[in-house]
């Protein structure tokens, strides 16, 4: 049985401030837990129904604690709650600086949704890195965190001044822009940063000035624009040489 402490704790890592104080995360459903439980974060707490314990192993189920479905929804983050609720330490990723390979920059992304598609395109395309502004959503947000599908502790996140990341950058800054040179113009690279704006103002003034190529997705009908985690995953697969 969970008491109101739990209760009262578990809810309030809902809020950024708490989840940073406590460097912690919550992950949610038996498909997500299964993975980050293979990944090798560290797991503080787990609650489960019966029915997910029952194939689980011995381990899982002696330091798990049991609870009903009704205790599961006043536990939960999300609308409909899945049989497990887990809470992880947040993965230590080191400071941020140029890198080798191929990096997303994400420029005032602020869905949670948008977010966590964004970071698990990352994590199918064997992107490593991810570099945030401040005002980004937080990757470690629920929401987030369920939309990544396991792919928050497979690719580094890092949130800071984006200037200061990409001036003097040596490796060619693509940004995603609506008047830029035609994508299938452009050759595949292995190495270089792809800008992404925010979802309604797009790239920052500031931003698209350090970037060396605008890139723009060839369309046919009469949308004004691409979701910005539609556009970040179709781009990555015609720019990113595999």
């Amino acid at each position: 049985m969970i008491t109101k402490l739990q209760v009262k704790y578990i809810q309030s890592l809902g809020q950024k401030k708490i989840r940073d104080e406590e460097g912690v995360f919550i992950a949610e459903g038996p498909k997500i837990i299964n993975e980050l439980l293979t990944q090798g974060p560290v797991l503080l707490q787990l609650f489960a129904t019966e029915e997910w314990l029952l194939q689980q192993p011995e381990a899982i189920k002696a330091t798990a604690h049991l609870v009903t479905h009704n205790e599961l929804e006043r536990l939960s983050h999300l609308s409909a709650p899945n049989q497990v609720l887990g809470i992880f330490k947040k993965p230590s990723w080191p400071t941020a600086t140029n890198k080798t390979g191929f990096t997303l920059v994400l420029d005032g992304i602020q869905d949670p949704g948008n977010m966590g598609t964004i970071i698990r395109i990352a994590d199918w395309f064997g992107i490593q890195h991810i570099l945030c502004s401040q005002d980004c959503a937080d990757a470690f947000a629920p929401k987030v965190v369920q939309s990544t599908m396991g792919g928050i502790v497979r690719v580094q996140i890092n949130y800071g001044s984006l200037t200061d990341l990409l001036l003097n950058q040596p490796l060619p800054i693509f940004a995603a822009a609506l008047n830029g040179q035609p994508l299938t113009d452009i050759k595949p690279v292995k190495q270089g940063y792809l800008v992404i704006g925010n979802e309604s103002k797009g790239i920052r003034e500031n931003i698209m000035q350090l970037c060396t190529h605008k890139i723009t997705i060839p369309g046919r009908g009469g949308a004004e624009s691409l979701n910005a985690a539609v556009a970040a995953g179709i781009i990555v697969s015609h720019l990113l040489e595999l």
